[in-house]
């Protein structure tokens, strides 16, 4: 970068009214980082003094010179450009002197409709090194052809980086000349990173935000109540980044949403190098485009980690599932975990911050199905309620955690044979039935080829017209496209579970990170459940509720699958006595139940007839003022 302003006044200009008065001459320079490369005569120092000697020697004065430093010429947007064009617009510029047509820019249609928009203002074009002066020579012939040369360069220029970006890409090495915040380059090597410990601690502060449930605007008030430095201004501070002379010192802790989520998205925090993730629509457009996932590369464990790859997976789930801040000023943790044994649906969270109605005592807060909640009629549904409270299914997961965590911290060994037992089972299940369903599917796409091959003919030969041709491949191409679709899930999942090897060692790992397990925290609740399966409750005496008045006892069952290990089974450690013990307390704690079941029942029953009572009383009493007010009937005369 050079010392220079963006608009340099030099000699024999005019007093500033003047100035506004007559049309000014302006010299132009332009020049990008791959100019640099061919040699100071392209510098901007030597442009500026070629076009005054130029400039002076002919008498173009006064003049102004304008220039861009470190700018490619396919790109418009260039600020000393766009003054220029604007000057032009305003009918304020005689002439424009410029080195050569390359410094205009490299794009031949662009640089030709600027040359158009010049003749028909008026303006004169002087390009020194290719001979062109409109006011004394005319238009060249040989300009367009010059002008197509620059742009091949500047595409030319633009494969050679991309296939030197690639390579470096390819070889493990960071293509970012800055690193991510909370990293830093090595000092003694600029291909290797070291965590910048402060700004790590950030990061790692985000991600336990994220999985306590805090939304990416409740972890930016945070960052900003707190006067934690943005990283924009962090890094700029401290001579790094793309801001270290440009930082604003009046919003150091201002942290956008689009800062928290671009955070929360990089697997550069796991340890790992991603490289090659983006690409560009053309050489002249400079507008990212994200590649997809599957074609970025990246290199495990290439630094140091910030986060675990754990913490990272979770985040990414809990940021695609949707959660609704209520009246309670928060998104209950639990939304999008449970699910609808019945139609596969996730349940809805009802919750409110007052009591629906004076005579209860506890707020609402509970799941309902989702298919049966946005049905038109509760009589005429496809589902039912499959209604359960939060604070019931909060305990219940307590309780899988709390049984699962200590019977493998008690019995490490039968754990991992257990699961590795029942993971062959359904690991050889698995691959039997996905086997059998993808030779299936693979049948029936030779088959459609070989109908599409009869189609064909019969269409050459006349057999059958175009438009019925067309009606049957398409929905025959439709077919083999969803068969096909499948057939890749199907192989995913099997290849998936067939390399998963390593469940015990990881929730046994993910155990150990807790040393108490006897309150179900939001972070807890996230690294242990995978998804929670909830049945409709039974009563007692087999009504379920839909459609009338149910009596005794509710029962409910609900899966909970914890991460790695799904649906485990916990096996009973208990003695016979202990489950004697236990059963006896629980017929006790029934029997209590439905004491206070029927003595319930009774109170309502013998409430109801008092009011029934009272009703009837008020009644007659209604009915013997009004006999009593009535007026006597006389007999009518004949």
């Amino acid at each position: 970068m050079h010392n220079l302003p963006c608009v340099a006044s030099v000699q024999n200009c005019e007093k500033e009214a003047d100035m506004n008065t007559q049309k000014l001459n302006i010299l132009y320079g332009r020049l990008s980082r791959d100019d640099e490369m061919q040699g100071p005569s392209n510098s901007i120092l030597n442009q500026q003094q070629l076009l005054e000697e130029y400039a002076n020697a002919n008498g173009l004065t006064p003049y102004i010179f304008l220039y861009d430093d470190g700018y490619s010429g396919t790109r418009w947007d260039r600020p000393a450009w766009q003054e220029l064009i604007s000057m032009v617009d305003a009918d304020k510029v005689s002439c424009i002197v410029i080195k050569d047509s390359s410094r205009m820019g490299r794009d031949y249609l662009r640089v030709g409709l600027y040359r158009e928009m010049f003749r028909e203002k008026g303006v004169r074009l002087i390009l020194i090194n290719d001979s062109v002066d409109t006011l004394l020579n005319g238009e060249d012939d040989f300009t367009p052809f010059r002008e197509i040369m620059a742009e091949w360069y500047a595409r030319d220029t633009s494969k050679k980086i991309k296939s030197v970006f690639a390579s470096k890409g390819r070889s493990g090495k960071p293509t970012t000349s800055t690193p991510p915040y909370g990293f830093m380059k090595d000092p003694n090597d600029k291909y290797k990173w070291l965590l910048d410990e402060p700004a790590a601690s950030i990061v790692r502060r985000i991600f336990q935000m994220a999985m306590q449930g805090m939304g990416v605007h409740a972890i930016a008030k945070v960052l900003c109540d707190e006067k934690i430095e943005r990283p924009s201004y962090y890094l700029g501070v401290r001579g790094r980044g793309r801001h270290m002379n440009d930082y604003d010192t009046h919003y150091k802790y201002a942290w956008g949403t689009a800062t928290i989520i671009n955070i929360l998205k990089k697997m550069e925090y796991c340890g790992h190098m991603v490289n090659l993730r983006t690409t560009s629509a053309s050489f002249k457009s400079k507008k990212k485009i994200t590649k997809p996932q599957e074609d970025w590369i990246i290199f495990p464990n290439a630094h140091p980690a910030i986060i675990d790859q754990e913490t990272f997976d979770t985040v990414q789930k809990l940021r695609h599932t949707p959660r609704r801040i209520d009246t309670l000023g928060e998104a209950n943790p639990l939304t999008g975990l449970l699910w609808c044994v019945d139609c596969g649906e996730k349940l809805y969270n009802h919750r409110k911050s007052k009591p629906e109605k004076p005579t209860h005592k506890k707020l609402r807060d509970d799941y309902h199905c989702k298919t049966y909640k946005l049905s038109n009629s509760k009589f005429d549904t496809q589902c039912s309620p499959h209604h359960i409270s939060t604070e019931a299914i909060r305990t219940i997961i307590l309780e899988v955690i709390k049984k699962t965590s200590g019977y493998i911290q008690n019995h490490e060994a039968e754990f991992v044979e257990q699961l590795r037992a029942t993971s062959n089972v359904k690991r050889e299940e698995l691959a039997k039935a996905h086997t059998k369903q993808i030779t299936k599917n693979e049948k029936r796409i030779a088959d459609l080829d070989k109908i599409f091959r009869t189609l064909y003919e019969d269409k050459a030969l006349g057999k059958i017209s175009e438009e019925i041709f067309e009606d049957m491949t398409s929905n025959y191409q439709q077919e083999k496209e969803e068969i096909k679709s499948q057939n890749e899930k199907l192989q995913a999942e099997l290849d998936e579970f067939i390399s998963d090897n390593d469940r015990a060692e990881n929730f046994l790992a993910l155990v150990r990170k807790y040393t108490s397990f006897e309150e179900l925290t939001t972070p807890m609740l996230n690294s242990f459940v995978e998804k929670i399966i909830v049945h409709e409750g039974v009563w007692s005496d087999g009504n379920t509720g839909v459609g009338g008045k149910p009596r005794g006892a509710r029962s409910q069952q609900v899966d909970v699958y914890l991460k790695y290990i799904g649906n485990f089974d916990v096996p009973d450690m208990r003695t016979a006595e202990q489950i004697e013990a236990d059963r006896i307390a629980e017929e006790k704690l029934e029997a209590k139940r439905a004491y206070h079941r029927e003595k319930t029942r009774n109170w309502v029953a013998k409430k109801r007839a008092a009011e029934a009572e009272k009703a009837a009383a008020e009644n007659a009493k209604s009915e013997t003022r009004k006999s009593k007010t009535a007026k006597p009937k006389t007999a009518k005369t004949a």
